[in-house]
């Protein structure tokens, strides 16, 4: 191959010699352990001599990330329904297809409706994919990871014997306030993160407030709009006072820390010139 030839463009040729692997299903690396290389790097900028040895991973079957959204949000947005409903093969015959006396459960279903509804929305119109593809066998371990705690969680929040929050009215409204600048934030950061990034672009670029006071946390950690998700299940707990709520929502945070600490590394190695006191999901904490 030409000095100047991009890993994009060796990946292409060796889909050429085997169909089998198409460009998305390879991991190309100069190292059997090191990392994979990115499409746009240049052979010649590579740590590597007059010649090179490349090592080909096959990354096995491949799904769209647009597709695997679309299938891990639209899974609980119907699940909770089968509860909140009341099913007859849920709650039994005799509580079949009644309404909870509370109210609290009704805002609660617009609310879980409404997240995955913005989800949805949010997959087919603003999120800009860095990564084309993942392993379709994780689609499984991400659906079980979705629709299962749907289904707990509404489960609960649905049952006959379900009692509402302690402070009633009180704890209910602020939940609800919290929930929808949580939700209107975490939406204001997405467009944010797909503005930054043209369409067919995959240059990774800082990403700073505009003038949408919503993207302001950008001054203060590096991935807001988990930030933001965050606040939104801790807002659905209080409203529901549910402890399968309180148990996911640790689970988004811990998941979430990992992803947003995983990202602040990348813009510190990236970028020389990254806001220092910025940090990954918490500000000034973590």
């Amino acid at each position: 191959v030409e000095p100047n030839a991009t890993i994009r463009e060796i990946r292409l040729m060796f889909h050429k010699l085997y169909p089998r692997w198409y460009p998305a299903r390879q991991s190309i690396k100069l190292d059997p352990k090191g990392k994979s290389l990115r499409d746009e790097e240049i052979l010649q900028h590579l740590p590597v001599g007059t010649t090179a040895t490349l090592y080909f991973k096959d990354l096995g079957p491949q799904i769209g990330w647009t597709t695997v959204f679309l299938i891990e949000y639209t899974g609980p947005l119907f699940i909770y329904f089968l509860f909140y409903f009341r099913m007859t093969f849920v709650y039994g015959l005799d509580e079949r297809f009644t309404s909870s006396p509370h109210p609290v459960v009704n805002l609660a279903c617009i609310c879980h409706s409404f997240h995955y509804i913005k989800r949805l929305i949010e997959t087919v119109f603003v999120h800009r994919f860095s990564r084309g593809t993942m392993p379709l066998r994780n689609i499984v371990k991400n659906c079980l990871y979705y629709w299962g705690f749907a289904a707990w969680l509404a489960y609960y929040i649905n049952h006959p014997l379900y009692t509402p929050p302690s402070y009633g009215k009180k704890q209910i409204n602020f939940a609800v306030i919290m929930f929808l600048l949580c939700e209107a934030g975490n939406f204001s950061i997405h467009v944010a993160l797909s503005d930054l990034q043209r369409i067919g672009s995959k240059t990774c670029k800082i990403p700073y407030p505009t003038k949408n006071p919503f993207t302001w946390l950008f001054f203060f950690v590096s991935c807001p709009n988990y930030t933001y998700e965050v606040g939104t299940w801790i807002s659905f707990t209080i409203m529901t006072q549910c402890v399968p709520v309180g148990l996911f929502t640790l689970l988004c945070f811990i998941q979430m820390t990992i992803w947003a600490k995983d990202k602040h590394c990348t813009y510190l190695r990236e970028f020389k010139d990254y806001p220092s006191h910025r940090m990954p999901i918490i500000p000034f904490l973590l």
